[in-house]
């Protein structure tokens, strides 16, 4: 089963149905038939931009196995601290980071956000970029 990383912004878009994404962000998730994974920083980050009542919805769809959490482990800060460093110019944010950090450990590089600006430039550290689906 094909895995995507998924970012905030979708995330928002998804919950959100007058965010000028949403109907473009729902199209593409109908069409996929895979696993949604995610970390905790971009699950906060969406919930900080969500409604009070958008944000009950959107942890029970997430807790209902909308989309997969991956753990960062300790050993994940200091990759994280560099990522930061190193697009500080940007600036890059811990959920971007966190993001990096899982494709670097999975291998996926499939990513579904809105924020190609950003993701157009990172790259892992064998130089690889993210594949932007949307």
């Amino acid at each position: 089963m094909p895995s995507i990383l998924v970012d905030a912004g979708p995330l928002i878009a998804l919950a959100d149905k007058s965010d000028r994404h949403h109907a473009r962000v729902a199209a593409y998730l109908r069409r996929f038939n895979g696993r949604l994974l995610t970390t905790w920083p971009v699950l906060a980050e969406a919930c900080y931009f969500l409604p009070e009542s958008a944000q009950i919805d959107f942890l029970r769809w997430a807790d209902a196995g909308g989309i997969s959490l991956v753990e960062l482990h300790e050993s994940a800060l200091n990759t994280l601290a560099d990522w930061k460093e190193k697009y500080r110019d940007l600036p890059m944010d811990l959920a971007d980071a966190s993001l990096l950090w899982v494709a670097q450990s999975t291998g996926v590089l499939d990513i579904l956000t809105i924020d190609r600006k950003d993701f157009s430039v990172y790259r892992l550290p064998n130089g690889k970029a993210l594949s932007l689906v949307l």
